[in-house]
């Protein structure tokens, strides 16, 4: 078994521009900077499935909170 793509080849030029990962986190950051904090409300749990159900009162049964 192979997992190399079917479509794209090694040996074929990346046709994107290409970012440094160090310049790619700076300019993040200086955005992040510039933006003002946005209060996002928490996911009110209304629609969780019932294994995400079990799986937070699992956590809640160590004593931990998520």
């Amino acid at each position: 078994m192979t997992t190399e793509s079917k479509t794209s080849k090694a040996d074929e030029p990346w046709p994107g521009r290409r970012v440094a990962h160090v310049d790619f986190a700076e300019r993040l950051f200086a955005r992040r900077a510039e933006l003002i904090e946005v209060d996002m409300p928490r996911n009110t749990g209304k629609r969780r499935t019932a294994s995400k159900r079990a799986l937070l009162e699992a956590i809640a049964a160590t004593g931990a909170k998520w």
